[in-house]
């Protein structure tokens, strides 16, 4: 496991900070980005006051600003470097076995 050099909290105050930006930046009022989004209003102040939505509506909220393919990039299993095709085929096969985690 990787340390983290950010905080959760301190990440719960910069991202609802980086989708207040985008959602200026594409010039939206709250009230824009709820109607587009789904999201009611309240929800979406909240976010951007306190930091605390739903997965389900960060999501429809990243999908109007063209950010949810981001997100699921970011969170997508590293592409490692091979250096042979035994490698290669090593690597899938321990994907493919995998189904669940073995730590609590």
């Amino acid at each position: 496991m990787m340390l983290s050099l950010i905080s959760v909290s301190k990440a719960q105050k910069i991202i609802p900070e980086h989708i207040r930006a985008l959602r200026l930046q594409k010039g939206l009022t709250q009230e824009g980005l709820s109607k587009r989004s789904g999201v009611s209003l309240p929800t979406l102040r909240k976010f951007e006051q306190q930091g605390q939505i739903s997965l389900e509506s960060f999501l429809k909220i990243a999908m109007v600003l063209e950010r949810l393919e981001d997100i699921v990039k970011a969170l997508a299993l590293p592409v490692g470097q091979f250096s042979s095709i035994d490698e290669v085929i090593k690597e899938k096969s321990e994907q493919q076995k995998r189904q669940r985690g073995w730590r609590k």
